[in-house]
């Protein structure tokens, strides 16, 4: 396909066929939930609390039932031993210790027992444990019998099963795990780095509390359904988004005349209790106008005073947004020497749609975006023809990216290789260049961990960085390489490595490559035959003299050369894992 074709087709994800990608998450049934789904099919503590007083019913369901049961026992367990510890009557340690090796030998029988059933009527007799049975078992359960059960089970049981022990931790890791897989096998690539893009920009922090159960919806009907739409219609969806009001306490703020704040301050003079500034503060300085946007902290305050009363439901209801009056501050306010009239949740709008075509948002937006898709410091032409169109057409991302695309900076030579991949893009990328399936995204979830990339765990509403000097350090090249190792070798748990599929498409993308010299070995022209094939089929053959050098190095060592003979596959992962380290790959 043309380029040009390619990236406007790019630009229009809805007439994009992603079939392979459906079939691949279709098994992450929390992706599809609704936020009030999610929680009442894997409950949190306030409604196992609730349930265990019986304040709530319990499904009728018997898996989703299932899930509540464990969870009762869990909290009686918990309340059971916190007595004991205050009478003074806790087990030891080497009690604790045999009681803890009884209940594992008790699991791994009753694992045996259900593997040899048939598959289909394992989770039925799960189910038909007395509660307190099934909770040492589901906690219990270890290794490959584990391993086995979960392998074994439909989709939906093994939700369940995982749900038994912790159900927040189910829809946490489907989230995660449905990231992976869609920026690995989505042909709808622009809508998923768009997607990335502006979640990290209206960055929320996955783990605090409520958000757990938040995000989904938030990623799926608030950042993806906007990320090529207008930045306008973006904003007010994320500054009414139940996961950002919860993650920057915008849902407890209260104006400190209002009659909630009046009446929670009443008997204590002289308190003004109740504004919270953190949401107002990030609205202006990292989603619209930046740091050097122009605002004051005076500013910073009405604009909270604005924003007062934008609340979230409870959680157990569907936590949707909703505006309570009571919370919000009256009179006029003052933002940006604009005077806002006193007119409720409408003020709220009238500083968003304020914000989102002030001159300094469209700078900051198009400069991010310049960032991300060309260099880490762009050339100013380019930020200011991209700040132009978004102040011609209304904010609209999609001119904004179509126009960034056309550009000569986009296409400069500089911009070829100039900016270092984030820990998330080079596992994502290492998986697409070599063709490797994945099936159980769990393992790379722990490789980003490691390599400090979680996804949706950065704490700070700053985001993770975009910036090669953030991800280049030593211990993160160690980091890498030690990856690319595991992955050549077949040792990154969850995935498919095929180095000969590799050699295949190096031959197919062939473009005449030195040949091997001739007065070599036989076992060397092979090596180097399969080292150029690799570099062709992983860099497009781009590689520099100085990369070539350092991994001809690197195969040259004895340990390395001792295997080359009696194990030429071992010498071939070694070498891709090399080219998959190389500064070349490094860099996209």
């Amino acid at each position: 396909m043309d380029v040009d074709d390619w990236i406007e087709q790019q630009l229009h994800p809805e007439e994009i066929n992603d079939g392979v990608l459906d079939g691949k998450i279709g098994q992450f049934r929390t992706w599809r939930m609704s936020t009030r789904d999610l929680v009442q099919t894997f409950p949190n503590n306030n409604l196992i609390k609730g349930a265990a007083d019986g304040k709530i019913p319990l499904p009728t369901d018997p898996m989703k039932r299932s899930i509540y049961e464990v969870q009762i026992s869990i909290l009686n367990e918990r309340q059971k031993q916190d007595q004991l510890a205050r009478d003074g009557k806790a087990p030891d340690a080497e009690t604790k210790a045999k009681i803890d090796k009884q209940n594992q030998d008790t699991a791994s029988a009753q694992a045996d027992s259900l593997l040899a059933l048939a598959k289909d009527k394992r989770m039925e007799a799960i189910i038909a444990m007395p509660p307190d049975e099934r909770r040492i078992f589901v906690t219990n359960v270890r290794g490959s019998q584990r391993d086995r059960l979960l392998a074994e089970f439909p989709a939906d049981q093994r939700e369940y099963f995982l749900a038994m022990n912790s159900p927040v931790n189910v829809v946490v890791s489907e989230l995660q795990q449905a990231k992976l897989m869609r920026a690995l096998y989505s042909e709808r690539q622009l809508l998923e780095v768009m997607t990335d893009f502006w979640f990290n920009h209206f960055n929320v922090y996955l783990n605090k509390d409520a958000d757990q159960y938040l995000v989904t919806a938030y990623e799926r009907d608030v950042i993806r359904a906007h990320a090529l739409g207008k930045f306008r219609d973006l904003l007010v969806a994320t500054a009414q988004s139940p996961a950002m009001l919860f993650y920057l306490d915008n849902w407890v703020s209260m104006g400190p005349k209002s009659p909630a704040a009046v009446a929670a301050n009443k008997g204590k003079p002289g308190q003004l209790s109740g504004l919270n500034e953190n949401y107002g503060r990030e609205l202006m300085e990292l989603h619209t106008l930046s740091v050097n946007g122009g605002y004051t902290q005076h500013d910073v305050t009405e604009l909270a005073r604005v924003l007062t009363g934008w609340t979230i439901q409870p959680l157990e209801q569907g936590a949707a947004f909703q505006f309570d009056p009571k919370k919000h501050d009256p009179g006029d306010k003052v933002v940006l020497g604009v005077v806002v009239p006193e007119n409720g949740v409408n003020e709220g709008m009238q500083v968003l749609d304020m914000l989102a075509h002030d001159p300094n948002t469209a700078r900051f937006v198009s400069k991010k975006l310049a960032m991300r898709f060309v260099a880490d410091d762009p050339p100013p032409v380019l930020v200011d023809r991209l700040t132009q169109k978004f102040l011609a057409t209304d904010g609209d991302i999609r001119e904004v990216l179509r126009t960034l695309f056309k550009s000569p900076e986009f296409w400069s030579i500089k911009a070829y290789r100039a900016k270092v991949k984030t820990p998330f893009e080079f596992v994502i990328s290492s998986l697409r260049a070599t063709g490797t399936d994945l099936n159980n995204p769990g393992p790379l979830l722990g490789t980003l961990n490691k390599m400090g990339m979680p996804p949706y765990q950065m704490v700070p509403p700053t985001g993770y960085s975009m910036t090669g000097s953030t991800w280049m350090n030593s211990e993160a090249l160690i980091d890498r390489m030690n990856y690319a190792l595991a992955l050549s070798s077949g040792q990154v748990g969850g995935t498919n490595f095929d180095a000969g599929r590799l050699l295949a498409l190096g031959t197919l993308t062939s473009r005449g490559f030195p040949r091997p010299n001739s007065a070599d070995s036989d076992a060397d022209r092979g090596q180097e035959t399969a080292l150029l094939l690799l570099e062709n089929a992983l860099l497009n053959g781009e590689v520099s003299a100085t990369t070539q050098k350092a991994i001809r190095r690197q195969l040259d060592d004895p340990q390395v050369a001792a295997h080359a003979l009696d194990d030429p596959k071992r010498t071939l992962n070694t070498m891709t894992a090399l080219v998959i380290g190389s500064p070349e790959f490094q860099h996209r």
